[in-house]
């Protein structure tokens, strides 16, 4: 079996870890807008519809999203990313919290674009870190189909704050990885400012309104390809 299907296999299996009566602790589904014109590496408008879902369990949580990419000159594409998360201290019944580390995982990510699919597998940490709703961090192996495997480091996080009446959430991730015979290292700092305007007319689910930052040196791995792309963004939960 070739490593990247071992891994998705991996992946795929992480979500289903736990037997039939795991429970389902806390899910979210979300659809979101992007127009940007800052874009590296191609066409630089582009406009992306997401769908996204976040779950957490019993067992652990998992993260998925899928991207519809739509450049000016017509051109589309797709991508997503699947990430589930096995909890040690879930299965295992043991509180492995210390600090502001609140449980250890084993983590994986299944990457997947139009001629790839990357797979990749470590260990991550959830925090308890006051003012956040959540903070997490992965450490991965990666093993990659077009490139050269290397290490990356994922951050994740959401803080939600409030100005009078008006409540916002500061949310977004980033990706650090190596470099390899193929590729420069990349540092990935994409985040997102937005403003819950659902709120004004009495929705019980967010609906924002607001940016999205992205930060991005050498992307792809292409080395000087640096992006500095912000973007109009609209993202309903529901």
């Amino acid at each position: 079996m070739k490593p990247i299907h071992a891994a998705a296999a991996l992946a795929i299996g992480l979500a289903s870890a736990s037997n039939a009566s795991a429970e389902l602790i806390w899910q979210n589904f979300s659809l979101s807008y992007l127009n940007g014109s800052e874009y590296e590496v191609g066409d630089e408008d582009r406009q992306v519809i997401t769908v996204e879902h976040a779950s957490g369990h019993s067992w652990g949580d998992t993260f998925f999203f899928m991207d519809r990419l739509k450049w000016d000159d017509g051109t589309t594409e797709n991508y997503m990313e699947f990430s589930p998360r096995l909890s040690l201290g879930g299965v295992t019944g043991s509180d492995l919290s210390f600090g502001p580390v609140k449980d250890v995982l084993i983590a994986s990510t299944w990457e997947s674009g139009e001629n790839f699919d990357n797979l990749l597998y470590g260990v991550g940490f959830s925090f308890d870190i006051p003012g956040f709703n959540y903070f997490n961090a992965n450490i991965y192996k990666a093993n990659n189909d077009l490139n050269d495997n290397d290490e990356q480091l994922t951050l994740t996080w959401g803080l939600p704050f409030s100005m009078g009446k008006a409540d916002f959430l500061y949310d977004g991730f980033l990706d650090w990885s190596s470099a390899s015979d193929t590729n420069a290292s990349e540092m990935n700092w994409t985040s997102q400012l937005k403003w819950n305007l659902g709120k004004h007319f009495g929705m019980k689910s967010p609906l924002y309104v607001g940016m999205e930052y992205a930060y991005w040196n050498n992307k792809f791995g292409i080395k000087d390809a640096d992006e500095r792309n912000p973007a109009f963004l609209l993202k309903w939960h529901y």
